[in-house]
Parts: structure tokens; sequence; C-alpha cells
């Protein structure tokens, strides 16, 4: 298949796609007389890999140590593991993060049911505090 094609497959756009061929995540394709790369079932495997890995919250550092590991099908999967256990750990972080965001702003919202923008509580919030 041609890139434009993988990218379909994959919802991917061909940018970060000739990206992941350039950090060496994607083995480069085979390419035809006229130069185009051809890609085969093991690339949209290969990417249908990264792009859940990446929607999973992985960094690319992590993707690429996830794709070594998977490479060796018969090692324990204790790394991989470890990786996915980290990996909560910094989103149940930006859970938290996001949470008390989420209440902030609530409050403020509450406070600003009515009044003028003189009074509201969410300009005065986004607004900078004068210096002591």
């Amino acid at each position: 298949m041609k890139i434009g094609d993988l990218a379909k497959l994959t919802d991917t756009r061909v940018e970060t796609i000739r990206f992941y061929e350039k950090e060496g995540l994607i083995p480069p394709p085979a390419r035809t007389s006229g130069n185009y790369r051809i890609y085969e079932q093991s690339h949209l495997n290969r990417l249908s890999f990264i792009r859940r890995s990446r929607d999973l919250g992985f960094t690319l550092d992590q993707v690429r140590h996830l794709l070594r590991l998977a490479d060796d099908l018969d090692a324990p999967c204790a790394e991989i593991d470890a990786l996915a256990q980290d990996n909560l750990i910094v989103i149940d972080r930006k859970i938290a993060d996001l949470s008390a965001l989420r209440q902030e702003l609530a409050k403020r919202l509450h406070g600003c049911k009515t009044g003028t923008i003189a009074q509201c509580g969410i300009v005065e919030a986004l607004s900078p505090r004068p210096c002591p």
C-alpha cells in the first residue's frame, strides 16, 4: 500500500509516518521504480501498535522501548508491566490535576451567575495580581 493508504488505515498523518520512519520506529519500506514507498502488513501492524501506545499516553521513548520488548515474543513481560505501571501513575497525577482544575473553575463559575464583569470571579482569577 502507499503511504496515503497507510495514513488512512491508521488515522495518522503522512508527515507523522515519515517522522516515525526517520526515528527508526518503523522500518524503511520498499520503494517502487518511481521511488514511491510501498508498505506491507507488517508496517500497518507496527504503526497501529505505535498509535495505540501513543493513545494510551506512552512517550516516544517509551514506545521505542515497548517496540524493542514486543519484538522478543519469548521474553517475560515484567518490563512492559513496569512501563505501564509508571504510565498509570502519570495518568493518575494528571487526573488529580485536572480534577482540581475543574473544581476551581466550577467554583469560579458558580459565583458568577449574576452581576457585571467587574464582579466576575473568572475575570478576577485570570487577571494579574498587583505586586506588593
